[in-house]
């Protein structure tokens, strides 16, 4: 029960804190912008929980099964790589800033959320970098 309480609320903390602590970013003009902000974090934790996600999916699928039987660790891993990248990379014009709010407290709905992203990107990505 603690985990469930602690998680949520170390990320909350963490991506709090974070974009507190952002830091800047000198322009041509001499001003200076926010580069590290809460939102980029949380959406960079979010990118990797979607690479994850998409690597355990195309283990798991049939396809990448047959075509991962000729290939070597290291090409399988660079395609891996490739199709997850891509698929990480469609992360972020798949959900809004409710979305992710609602998924730095709620694990239920995060899972769900990244499951969704996964599942409507990695057959594209995969076609698009297979073919």
């Amino acid at each position: 029960m603690l985990k469930k309480i602690l998680y949520p609320m170390t990320l909350i903390t963490a991506v709090a804190l974070t974009g507190c602590a952002a830091t800047t970013n000198t322009t041509s003009t001499g001003n200076t912008t926010p580069t590290g902000t809460a939102a980029d974090i949380g959406m960079s934790i979010f990118k990797t929980a979607v690479d994850n996600q998409c690597r355990a999916t195309l283990q798991n699928q049939q396809l990448w099964q047959i075509a991962s039987v000729g290939m070597t660790t290291q090409q399988e891993e660079a395609l891996q790589s490739r199709i997850c990248g891509c698929v990480s990379e469609q992360a972020p014009k798949q959900v809004s800033l409710v979305d992710m709010a609602n998924a730095a407290v709620d694990p239920q709905y995060r899972n769900q959320l990244v499951t969704k992203v996964v599942v409507n990107s990695i057959q594209t990505c995969y076609g698009s970098l297979v073919n």
